[in-house]
This record gives structure tokens, sequence and C-alpha cells, in this order.
């Protein structure tokens, strides 16, 4: 009871990891801003900070310039002991007089020391209003000091940073899953592949028995049916020995290759479904492996009949639309499905039956994309009107490198 009820829980998340994902995103928004808000409260404690020293400073100035007999004490104790916040003390008309922390080049002469404390001068006029000296008829104009800039945009440095490993984790991370998922998926087909060599073996020893026995003449028609059925089993142990590996893509006429995999189907479910195969042409070759392909077919239209629940109609059309693509698309007339799960059938686990596995479009995906690098999305549905699966494949070797995504884009990838 305890291990299923950890099942459910593992299962539980696993379909809200999308829902976990945004969580984990406002959470991180969240303090982002917060430390922003926070920071941005420190920048004004220390740029009131500022004023006041500035403040001091100017009245320092001012007693200064009245009181000389003290002017020692106040340079010293008042004016030298600024060494961060940029000053410059000007007239009247503007031209500066004083100047405490302010960069110059090495071996600067005087003129352009002048030019430098003039645009500075500009700098801190945008900044912040200057503080009179009457006294001495002069004005203190400053600007922010270095460690007040660097605090005021430190947050987004580190937010920055913050991002960059992140997305970087991301994608090792998705990476290493996705490869462990791969071991995983083909670890689990290979040995199912292995467990069902022996009985598949042991059925066409029985076969071959029922051949040469007695009830052959009066059984021929169900031992046929029988014999076609270990065929396919040993195909799908193929299949599933292929999953793993890197299988053998060849150019194979594909009307016929899909013909053949509905003439298995068509005995082997509801008689009140209909499968057509619609081709202007039937010559039409893509690059494919057979065994692979044929499954894909085959999950698809399983798929469509439990859709339309035994009854109903299934268009298979076939277009060559260009020399780079094969077209393929399976419509039905099924309880179609909301956009929202467009991209989400082809989830691990995601299905509508209830003693569904939620395999058989993941595998569709994998094969298709994985080996032979084509696409395979839904290309529309409506509800209670039935969906349409579209599966491009290459038409030549050239294109098993990969596919530039606007190639696409006349054959409605953008729209899934």
């Amino acid at each position: 009871m305890k291990n299923k009820l950890q099942e459910i829980s593992i299962l539980d998340f696993y379909h809200n990891r999308s829902r976990f994902k945004w969580i984990v995103f406002i959470s991180a928004v969240i303090i982002g801003f917060g430390s922003i808000f926070y920071t941005n409260i420190l920048v004004e404690e220390l740029k009131d900070r500022e004023k006041r020293q500035i403040e001091l400073l100017a009245k320092a100035w001012e007693y200064a310039y009245s009181n000389t007999e003290n002017l020692s004490f106040v340079n010293q104790e008042i004016i030298q002991q600024n060494n961060s916040i940029p000053v410059i003390v000007a007239d009247a008309d503007g031209n500066p007089i004083e100047h405490r922390n302010i960069s110059f080049r090495k071996n600067a002469d005087e003129e352009e020391q002048q030019k430098v404390l003039r645009r500075e001068l500009e700098k801190m006029k945008s900044q912040y209003e200057p503080i009179p000296v009457t006294e001495a008829q002069v004005f203190v104009y400053y600007r922010n000091s270095e460690l007040l800039n660097s605090l005021r945009f430190y947050p987004y440095v580190q937010l920055s940073v913050i991002l960059v490993f992140g997305v970087l984790a991301y994608i090792v991370f998705n990476q290493s899953k996705e490869a462990e998922q791969n071991r995983v998926w083909a670890g689990l087909t290979k040995e199912t592949a292995h467990q069902l060599g022996t009985p598949i073996a042991s059925l066409m020893a029985w076969i071959d028995y029922l051949r040469n026995s007695p009830v052959w003449e009066e059984n021929k028609e169900v031992i046929q049916e029988m014999d076609k059925d270990v065929v396919k089993l040993r195909m799908v142990t193929e299949r599933f020995s292929s999953i793993g590996s890197a299988p053998a893509i060849q150019p194979e006429n594909l009307f016929l290759v899909i013909d053949e995999a509905v003439n298995y189907l068509r005995p082997r479910i509801s008689s009140k479904v209909e499968i057509r195969i619609n081709s202007d042409v039937k010559n039409i070759e893509a690059m494919m492996n057979k065994p692979l392909f044929e499954w894909v077919i085959e999950n698809i239209c399983k798929n469509a009949v439990d859709a339309m629940k035994g009854q109903g109609k299934i268009d298979i059309d076939i277009i060559k639309e260009s020399e780079k693509y094969v077209v393929v698309d399976i419509s039905d007339t099924g309880k179609g499905m909301e956009k929202q799960l467009f991209k989400k059938v082809f989830t691990p686990g995601f299905t509508t039956r209830k003693r569904g596995w939620g395999l058989g479009l993941t595998l569709a995906k994998r094969i298709i994309e994985g080996y032979h690098k084509g696409k395979v999305f839904v290309k529309q549905s409506e509800l209670g009107v039935g969906t349409t699966f579209r599966i491009i494949l290459h038409a030549s070797k050239d294109g098993l490198t990969g596919f530039r995504r606007e190639d696409f884009v006349n054959q409605g990838v953008g729209a899934s």
C-alpha cells in the first residue's frame, strides 16, 4: 500500500511538472525582485548619507572661509576625510575652483584637467542640485560614489550570473535526464525482446506441429491467421531490439508499407472502422526503417480506433509536396482534443484510457524524430469532429542529417 501511494505521488509530480516549473519560476522572480527591492533601499540610504556628508562638507568649507584661523583643522578633519564622493567646488559662473576624488589621466596637463572637470561638472549638474556656500559665494557639486553605483547595479549582475548558471545547469540536467531516459527505454525494450524470444519460438514449433497434424484441413484458416500473428510477434520483437540501436534507414515505397500495415490491422480491429489510403501516386519513396515505421502507423491508427470507440473512418493521405519531404496525414472521426493537449499527448504516461500505459505516441515520436529525423505532431483537432496527425519524412538520404524549421512552415509544423 505504501509503495502504491509513493508511485501515485511520483506520477502526480510527473504529470504536474509544468506546474512545479511555474512555481519554481515564480519563486525565483519573487526572490530576484526582493533582492532588487532590498538593494534599492540600501542605495537610497547610502545616497542620503552621501548627501548629508556633502552638506557637512559645504558647511565646513563655509566655516573655513569665515574662520581662517581654524582652516587647517577643518581641512584635515572634514574636507580631506572625503575619499570616495566626487566633488567639485565652482564659482557662480560655473568655473571649477577646487575638486576632490576626480580621476585624471596620468601626466595630464592643466588644460586637460580643466576639460575633465567641466565634463564631470555637467554630469554632477544632471544628477543633483548644487549646495551653495553663501559665505564664499561658491557652489558644491557632487555625484554618486563608485560604491553607490556598484551597489545599484550589483543585484542585476548577481541575477544575470545566477540566470546564466541556472540555464547551463538546466541544459546539462535535461541532457543527462534525456540520456538516462534513453538508456532506460533501450534496456526495457531489449529485455522485452529477449523475454519474448522463447514463447515465440515455442509458438512457431506448435504451428508447425499443427500443420502436420490431422486438424490442419479443418482449421486451416485459423492456423494461418495464428501464423500471421506469430510473424507479427517476431516483427515486434525485432522492433524492440532496434530501440537503442541505430536502425537501418533506407528508401521504401511509402504506399506499399502503409498498405501492408493497414491490411494487417483491418481484421484485428472493429469491422465498423473503415480505413482508407489516399494517394495520387503509388510509387512515392521515403527514407525509413520499415518495421519501426509500420509500428508508428499501427500505434496512431489504434489510438484513432480508441478515440472513435470502434466506429468511424480513418483516412491516411500520402502527399509529396516537395523533393525534400513526404507528408502522411492520418485523420479520424473521433472525439477530438483541445489545443492544449496537442503536445501533451506525446508525453510518456499521458493517456485518456483507464487501462492505457500512455507509451504508444511517445514511442511514435521517438521513432520518427529520433531515428528518422522527421517530425510527428497533431496538425489539427476539433472536439466532436476528429483529429489529424501529421508525419513528415525525408524523401532522400541527404535530409537525414536534420532539417531547418523554416522548411516545415508550409507543412503546418508551426501550428503545433
